[in-house]
């Protein structure tokens, strides 16, 4: 199989690709070259924003094309339609964000989205990937289209701090202020089951949209943190404490505390989603323990500093916060 990577050389996109090459297939990667592409791929220079900056893909051929674009969808389209007579498959990581908030316990696919342009300039994150949606069908046609609408991605290579945050947390020691409810859901999706799901739809002819997220009631923040405690911290200890105790403290869920929400409607959209469709697709969601070994490994070998997207916000919460909160 021929791939055709866009990007490639971080997180998601790393992922892809390194996947794709240990299946033993032929990857191009297309990226600016601000990062080195994984070793075995052939390599193309271009910037998707700029003008004239596709012309390193004006000849060739894939079989698939896998596209992380997260910003103005006009890119995908001119990507797309550079492309539609040249490749097999699209396949468009997209994300649950492109559903209409508030979501519902146990939606599936068929929950309202967003509105979206596929010609549009950057506006907000979940038009632009419902955007990004419309103009990879637009030139590739609906049947050739495959819409991975990832939620939560955890493990190696993350550019979050999500994981490496509490990882990092856990590892100083001490008590830790674990929000509750310790049985309270969550929802992931380890990066590598996403790129080895995304291959494979590629490659098997799937289309249209997949919630690409762990199933329904399969991991808890009990079994996450302490998972983090387990290779990360001996010295600590989880301190759970009430959401409503938590909340009262200012504490921002999410931004503050990583991966968590209080329990309500946020939380019943971000970590109650159905991914039924696509695990009778073949989607896996291996264990916590494995996601979080893997990626604390990983954050060891690189020094323990996590690379961090320059137009994301730098996630966690400040110690003095957090021991105020614990009454230390």
């Amino acid at each position: 199989m021929r791939l055709l990577m866009l990007g490639g050389t971080e997180f998601v996109g790393r992922a892809v690709t390194e996947a794709a090459l240990a299946r033993g297939w032929e990857v191009t990667v297309f990226h600016r070259g601000h990062h080195p592409a994984p070793e075995g791929a052939r390599v193309v220079h271009g910037d998707r924003t700029a003008e004239d900056g596709l012309a390193g893909l004006a000849e060739g051929e894939w079989d698939v094309v896998v596209d992380t674009w997260s910003s103005a969808p006009r890119v995908v389209r001119a990507s797309a339609r550079l492309l539609a007579g040249r490749a097999g498959r699209y396949v468009y990581v997209s994300s649950g964000s492109v559903y209409r908030y508030p979501g519902a316990a146990g939606s599936d696919e068929d929950y309202p989205v967003v509105d979206g342009d596929p010609d549009a300039e950057a506006t907000a994150y979940a038009e632009d990937k419902r955007g990004g949606e419309l103009a990879a069908v637009a030139e590739f046609g609906a049947e050739r289209t495959v819409l991975a609408r990832a939620g939560l991605i955890l493990g190696p290579y993350e550019n979050i701090g999500r994981l490496p945050w509490w990882l990092n947390r856990v590892a100083r020691g001490g008590p830790v202020l674990a929000p509750g409810p310790r049985d309270s859901e969550i929802q992931y999706i380890d990066v590598r089951d996403l790129a080895e799901w995304v291959l494979d739809a590629g490659a098997g002819g799937l289309h249209g949209p997949y919630n690409l997220i762990s199933p329904l009631g399969r991991f808890t923040m009990g079994e996450f943190l302490e998972a983090c405690v387990a290779v990360a911290g001996p010295d600590a200890s989880l301190r759970w404490t009430a959401p409503e105790a938590v909340l009262d403290a200012g504490i921002e869920p999410w931004m503050e505390l990583p991966v968590w929400l209080a329990p309500g409607e946020l939380h019943d959209t971000m970590h109650r989603t159905s991914s039924e469709k696509a695990i009778l697709a073949g989607l896996r969601a291996r264990p916590v323990e494995e996601t979080v070994r893997d990626t604390w490994e990983w954050l060891r070998s690189i020094g323990g500093t996590p690379p961090q997207r320059p137009d994301r916000p730098v996630l966690g919460l400040d110690p003095e916060k957090e021991a105020k909160v614990l009454g230390l």
